[in-house]
């Protein structure tokens, strides 16, 4: 059962959150500090605050299995683009014991509904080079719009 998150369940967002942060430390060590410190902590007590995006969770028997958090994104006009409405992913987790059980899709279709209902013109979100979770969102409907490339110079 998905469902928006409340304050109560902070623990165990964060129990995922910090699942994505290890995988993130893997994959790119010199971007990503080791360790689950107090801001990275209280940073999912601005989405159960609400306002500006929000959190999700799938909940399974009482416990938390998967969550959302998500940003609305509401970009006025500039020299460069044009205004924009949409949504943004901004980190997604579903426990590993729980993977390639639909948990994940439940989760986007949560955030699809959501999109719709409050008139949003589209979903994004970025994934690492090394993250293996790129297939699931092709399956999902996203395809990519935008690539970011780097130069290594040592």
């Amino acid at each position: 059962m998905v469902r928006f998150a409340v304050p109560q369940d902070a623990e165990a967002i964060n129990v995922l959150r910090k699942e994505v942060n290890g995988l993130h430390v893997a994959g790119r060590p010199r971007h990503f500090k080791d360790g689950f410190g107090p801001e990275l902590r209280d940073h999912v007590y601005m989405y159960l605050a609400g306002g500006f995006g929000y959190a999700a969770v799938d909940e399974e028997d009482g416990q938390i299995i998967g969550m959302v958090m998500v940003d609305y994104i509401d970009r006025p006009e500039n020299p460069y683009r044009y205004a924009e409405r949409f949504c943004h992913i901004a980190e997604i987790c579903v426990d590993e014991r729980f993977r390639r059980r639909g948990v994940g899709k439940a989760l986007m279709d949560f955030v699809k509904a959501d999109a719709k209902e409050k008139g949003f013109s589209r979903i994004e979100l970025d994934v690492w080079a090394f993250n293996d979770a790129l297939a699931f969102y092709e399956a999902e409907g996203f395809t990519v719009f935008r690539r970011f490339l780097e130069l290594e110079l040592h």
